[in-house]
């Protein structure tokens, strides 16, 4: 802008200043020539009055001006005297311009010009009192002749004149655009500049307020969505057309193993996985796409939406969730009901065998005792699995209906040392108990059955001559139970997987000495009810301890 007022100005001062001199050149000219006909006429009437005086002795020696020319004409156009030229070379003059005029009026005057010499003549003419003419003519140089003799202080003046006017227009053009340059936009109403400019602030005002306006409303949905998906633990994943990241939460950051400038990247920069690009490819047709994906050591749902605009995917929204439990006990489901079919069609076809023989009557008279009692073995066994899976599913359900109270866990597991005291001895298993009385809030039967299924396991699990100890301590924000016995151990590979249902690690060895199967995983339940945790320490051959650790009250 400054360019361009600065050439405007330039311009202007430039052609003013040319126009001005040709016009003040034109006025000069035409004044001097309006003064030098008005001498020329004076100098006429002064000659024409010595020649009537003196006649034309009034010629002899007179000096004449250089550029004047004087002549002297009869009534017949006969020159009878000239300052320059030879008489009687010279043609007639009746029929110049001036001289017709002063035989007819009395006084002429014309002005002819000289292409070969470049100069203009003026001529003024008087008639004297015996008819005759008298003429006075003076050589005047034409305006371009008077420009060419004064080239040398006219190109001085241009140039002075080129050099103040583009000087000037530089300091002007600043001076204008500054005011422009020095525009506060944050605050448009607060300049003091061209009242010219007001209505562009004002409008500059109006469209910086609604900016604001959007901003701020833009910046609070962002902070809403950040702050909701943020919190998510599904991970979300928002794309353009193009697949490249627009935004993604830290849930999905951790489950691509990237980190925040990820963000304008394709997301196939991150994760090349061909079902995912096929998931991709689908939503980019417009249309709606899940699949179940194993990433890392987890399994998620991988749901794809495409965002439409006018009619074409503008976008893509991929939400990813967490699966893995829902698999996990999915497969749980199944495994537990193919293992209760068969942990109950197992002593259904040793009943139904021993049922059969005895009506048969293939069972001789001191064998119907024995065939009796396996009979109801395998009938107790069935109603003790049953019983431990509706305590199962009662604890699944949270056990609403149990009130809890306070508990001395100590004379709980005294309780327990009473109650197992005979299956102990019967194994060759040394019973021990040491600690404090500790409280605890909880459900009473709950706390027995957990107490119970540890010290049981730790006697059927031991060696001959073993030793179970079970410890009751008052730490200083909870309270421990600790179950240590001697016996064959857990190998680490199933120390996480011994809570699940029907699992045994020892297969064979659980089938001897009877059990459910479904002892620790309701231990892990109750547990979890009473808000604790529950760790293994293991060294197969060695023993094992158990520690449930209870909040304080």
């Amino acid at each position: 802008m400054t360019k361009r007022i600065f050439r405007s100005i330039s311009l202007v001062a430039i052609s003013i200043f040319l126009a001005s001199g040709m016009l003040f050149m034109g006025v000069l000219y035409h004044y001097f020539s309006d003064v030098q006909r008005k001498q020329l006429q004076m100098q006429t009437q002064l000659a024409a009055q010595g020649v009537e005086n003196e006649g034309i002795t009034y010629f002899d020696g007179l000096e004449v001006g250089k550029g004047f020319r004087i002549t002297w004409i009869n009534q017949k156009g006969t020159v009878l005297y000239d300052s320059a030229e030879d008489t009687s070379k010279m043609e007639n003059h009746l029929e110049r311009e001036e001289i017709k005029e002063a035989l007819q009026m009395g006084k002429g005057d014309s002005a002819r010009y000289s292409s070969t010499l470049m100069e203009r003549s003026l001529y003024c003419a008087t008639e004297l009192e015996d008819g005759t003419v008298l003429r006075l003519s003076i050589a005047q140089h034409t305006i371009f002749t008077l420009v060419l003799g004064m080239v040398q202080p006219i190109c001085i003046i241009f140039v002075l004149a080129i050099v103040l006017s583009l000087f000037l227009a530089s300091r002007l053009s600043k001076k204008i655009v500054k005011p422009l340059n020095e525009i506060n936009l944050d605050q448009p109403m607060n300049n003091e500049g061209y009242d010219e400019v007001a209505p562009l602030l004002r409008r500059i005002d109006a469209q910086q307020c609604q900016i604001r306006k959007q901003s701020h409303e833009l910046f609070q949905k962002t902070k809403e969505f950040e702050t909701v998906t943020n919190g998510m633990t599904e991970g979300i994943v928002l794309l353009n057309a193009h697949q490249t990241i627009l935004s993604i939460n830290p849930a999905a950051i951790r489950l691509f193993e990237t980190d925040a400038s990820c963000r304008g990247k394709n997301i196939l920069s991150i994760n090349r996985n061909l079902d995912l690009q096929s998931l991709l490819a689908k939503t980019e047709e417009g249309k709606h796409a899940e699949m179940i994906l194993e990433l890392g050591s987890g399994t998620y749902q991988f749901d794809a939406s495409p965002v439409m605009s006018d009619g074409n995917v503008s976008g893509m929204i991929l939400l990813m969730f967490d699966v893995t439990e829902k698999e996990r006990a999915e497969q749980m489901r199944r495994e537990f009901t193919a293992n209760v079919s068969h942990e109950l069609k197992t002593p259904l076809h040793t009943i139904s065998g021993c049922a059969e023989l005895l009506s048969n009557g293939l069972v001789k008279e001191e064998d119907i005792a024995k065939f009796s009692t396996q009979i109801y073995t395998e009938a107790q066994r069935m109603i003790r699995l049953i019983e431990d899976i509706i305590r199962l599913s009662h604890l699944d359900e949270g056990a609403a209906d149990m009130k809890r109270e306070k508990v001395d866990l100590y004379a709980v597991a005294e309780k327990t040392i009473d109650l197992l005291g005979k299956e102990a001895k019967k194994a060759q298993v040394e019973l021990g108990i040491e600690g404090e009385h500790a409280i605890v809030c909880g459900i009473p039967h709950l706390l027995q059955s957990i107490v119970t299924n540890l010290c049981d396991n730790a006697i059927k699990y031991n060696k001959k001559n073993g030793t179970v100890k079970l410890s009751v301590w008052n730490q200083e924000d909870c309270v421990q139970l600790l179950v240590s016995d001697t016996g064959i151990g857990i190998p680490k590979e199933h120390q996480e997987r011994i809570f699940e249902r029907f699992y045994r690690v020892d297969k064979s060895h659980s089938k001897e000495i009877g059990g459910t199967g479904l002892g620790l995983s309701i231990v892990k339940h109750a547990v979890r009810l009473h808000n604790a945790t529950i760790d293994v320490e293991s060294m197969e051959n060695e023993g094992t301890t158990i520690i449930v650790t209870f909040p304080k009250m």
